[in-house]
C-alpha cells in the first residue's frame, strides 16, 4: 500500500511537472522564473557551459520550454524553422513553418507558444501557424494579411501569440485590431476593432483575476483591454511614441499595468477601476524608456534598462520616483529568479545583479562571445539552467548550485 501511494505521488509528480509550460517571459509573461537553488554569484569566466547549438540560422527568438523539450525559431536562408532539442542539447527534430522576414534585423521573431499538445508560431511574415507538438504536423495556419485585412509592420510581424483556455490571441492591427481563434482549429470565435491603429510589436497579457477576464494589448496608438470572453473593448488608452512601436509586454499587479513607451518616451502607469472596464493613469516617468527590454516587478519596485535614457532603473512602483538611475552596464533585458536579477545587455555583457533600490549592484558577469547579430533575445531559466540566444547560437548554463 505503501510502495502504491508513493508511485502514485510520484506520476502525480511528473504530470505537474510535464504540464509546466515556458513561453514569452514564463508562463504568466511577467519575465519572473519560480526557480531555487540557484548560484548567488558566478566564477569570473562565467557558469558552466553545458553545451551549445550554432545551426539556429537568424533570428530573436527566445526559448519555449515544455514536456521535456525545448524550442526555439530561426531562419535558415530565408524559410522559418522550428528547432526542438532535449535538456542535454540533443537535436530532436526541426520543421519548416513557412518563410521568414528577410527585409531588415532579418530572422525570426516569435517565441513559440505550447498549450496541450499543440504549438503556435508566428512568423514576421504575419502567418500565425499551428503544429501538432508530437508529430510537428502542420494543422492549420492563418494570415494576418489574407485572412483579417491587417497590415504587416517596418521590422515585421514580432508577437508570441497568447494562449488561454480555448483560445489563442494575437493582433492583425487595423480593422482587425485583436482576434481570438479557436486554438484548435483556427476558426474565428471574435474580432475586435480597437481604435484601428496598426499593431505594435507588442505579445499580449491576459488578466484573468479581473471581474472581466482580459486581453491587454499596445496597439500602434492605444493600449487596449478587451473582454477575452466577447472581444468586447471594455477601455483603451491614448498611447504613442515618435515610430508607433511597443514591444514591452506591460507588467501587471494589483490592478496596475506598467506601459512602457520606450524611444524617449518614458512610462505611464495605468490602474484598473470600474471592475477593469476602465482606467485611470496613476503617474508618469519620463526617463524610463525600455525599447524592448521589458521590466520586473520585485515587491514594491520595477527594474529595467532604458533606451535613450542609458541607463538602468529602479522605480517605485506605486510613485513612478526613480529609487535609482545608474550606468555599469548597456542597456538590454532582464528576468528575475531566486532573488537575483539577469541582465543581458545589447553589448553581450550577462550580469547577475542584486535587486535593491539603493544601488545596480552587479555581483557578477560574463561576456556572451558565441553567436551571431544583435544581441537581443530575452534569456529564460529553467530547472536551474539559463538559456541565452544570440543569433545563430543557443547556449545552456548550469546555474544551479
Amino acid at each position: 500500500m505503501k510502495k502504491a501511494l508513493i508511485l502514485c505521488l510520484s506520476v502525480f509528480t511528473f504530470s505537474l511537472s510535464a504540464q509546466e509550460v515556458i513561453q514569452w517571459r514564463g508562463t504568466d509573461r511577467t519575465g519572473i522564473y519560480n526557480e531555487t537553488g540557484l548560484m548567488k554569484s558566478w566564477p569570473a569566466d562565467g557558469p558552466k557551459m553545458l553545451w551549445h547549438f550554432d545551426q539556429l540560422g537568424e533570428g530573436y527568438s527566445s526559448v519555449a520550454i515544455a514536456n521535456g523539450k525545448i524550442y526555439v525559431a530561426g531562419s535558415v536562408d530565408g524559410q522559418g524553422t522550428l528547432f526542438v532539442f532535449d535538456a542535454n542539447g540533443k537535436l530532436l527534430n526541426k520543421k519548416i513553418y513557412g518563410p521568414e522576414w528577410t527585409t531588415n534585423y532579418v530572422g525570426a521573431r516569435c517565441t513559440p507558444t505550447i498549450s496541450e499538445g499543440k504549438i503556435y508560431l508566428y512568423s514576421g511574415e504575419g502567418d500565425l501557424v499551428c503544429l501538432n507538438e508530437s508529430t510537428l504536423a502542420t494543422l492549420w495556419k492563418k494570415s494576418i494579411i489574407h485572412d483579417f485585412q491587417g497590415e504587416n509592420l517596418r521590422f515585421g510581424i514580432n508577437e508570441s501569440p497568447l494562449v488561454v483556455d480555448d483560445k489563442v490571441f494575437i493582433t492583425p492591427g487595423k480593422k482587425n485590431n485583436v482576434v481570438a481563434l479557436n486554438k484548435n482549429t483556427g476558426e474565428v470565435i471574435w474580432t475586435c476593432a480597437g481604435e484601428g491603429d496598426l499593431a505594435a510589436y507588442c505579445s499580449p497579457l491576459y488578466l484573468g483575476d479581473q471581474p472581466v477576464p482580459q486581453v491587454v494589448t499596445i496597439m500602434g496608438k492605444h493600449v487596449l483591454g478587451i473582454d477575452a470572453r466577447t472581444g468586447e473593448k471594455l477601455w483603451s488608452f491614448p498611447y504613442n511614441n515618435q515610430r508607433d512601436i511597443h514591444p514591452n509586454t506591460p507588467i501587471y499587479s494589483d490592478n496596475m499595468l506598467l506601459c512602457i513607451y520606450g524611444y524617449g518616451k518614458g512610462s505611464i502607469m495605468l490602474r484598473l477601476t470600474d471592475g477593469g472596464r476602465k482606467v485611470e493613469q496613476v503617474w508618469e516617468n519620463k526617463e524610463l524608456d525600455s525599447k524592448f527590454g521589458g521590466a520586473v516587478k520585485i515587491g514594491d519596485y520595477a527594474y529595467a534598462s532604458g533606451d535613450n535614457n542609458r541607463y538602468w532603473f529602479c522605480v517605485d512602483w506605486k510613485t513612478g520616483v526613480n529609487q535609482y538611475k545608474e550606468k555599469g552596464l548597456a542597456m538590454g533585458n532582464v528576468i528575475y529568479a531566486d532573488g537575483m536579477l539577469y541582465c543581458y545587455s545589447d553589448k553581450g555583457e550577462m550580469a547577475l545583479v542584486r535587486p535593491t533600490p539603493e544601488k545596480f549592484d552587479i555581483v557578477s558577469q560574463f561576456p556572451i562571445t558565441l553567436g551571431t547579430g544583435e544581441h537581443w533575445a530575452h534569456t529564460v531559466i529553467h530547472n536551474g539552467v539559463l538559456y541565452v540566444r544570440h543569433g545563430d547560437t543557443l547556449m545552456a548554463y548550469q546555474i544551479k548550485q
